[in-house]
């Protein structure tokens, strides 16, 4: 009898802690997609000329790109800064790098399993479109993709060309969070052809 309630009491423990890492996912996937919808109204609200506008109101955020890929169906709102509170929320421009169009490099991060995930496919050649806060859209196109060690790799801001890279954490299958590693995609601006 004491066998049968041990694993009873057992299997409801392996279910609830089961039940808990499942809503755990989803609540990240959730947060995730309606976040995107709250950036999106302002973003909507930045193209109409408001300066820094939150998508709710305790942020300490505000939409600054809009970037879709076509090849994947993608259209994604990027958030100024690049902290892990934003990154929860979507992707997040870089500081310290060029806003997207501008003369240097504009970095943008995502979570590997969320916003950025269908970076595990995206292949030189490939056109990324980014719209900026006026409204103007500037084509890039992927030129490689690389893995490298975030411990020793820099990336540069400075240039002539506007170029653009989006980072993500790797490997994208990986069981823990953070690790060294990052996948990078780099794309440089197409020139009217």
């Amino acid at each position: 009898m004491a066998r049968r309630r041990l694993a009873a009491g057992l299997g409801a423990l392996f279910i609830a802690l089961g039940a808990w890492q499942f809503a755990e996912a989803g609540y990240i996937h959730a947060k995730a997609w309606l976040g995107q919808a709250l950036i999106d109204g302002a973003w909507a609200r930045t193209l109409d000329g408001e300066h820094r506008a939150k998508p709710w109101p305790w942020a300490d955020t505000w939409p600054v790109a809009r970037i879709t890929v076509p090849a994947h169906g993608k259209r994604i709102t990027a958030l100024a800064g690049g902290s892990g509170r934003t990154l929860a929320w979507g992707p997040g421009h870089v500081d310290g790098s060029v806003l997207p169009g501008q003369p240097g490099t504009a970095i943008i991060g995502g979570h590997r399993d969320t916003h950025f995930r269908f970076l595990e496919d995206i292949a030189p050649g490939e056109d990324i479109l980014v719209e900026d806060r006026a409204g103007t859209t500037h084509r890039f196109r992927v030129t490689a993709t690389a893995i490298v060690d975030s411990r020793t790799t820099r990336i540069d801001p400075v240039g002539d060309v506007p170029r653009l890279v989006l980072a993500t954490c790797y490997p994208f299958d990986a069981l823990t969070t953070g690790g060294p590693l990052r996948f990078l995609v780099f794309a440089e601006k197409v020139v009217a052809e």
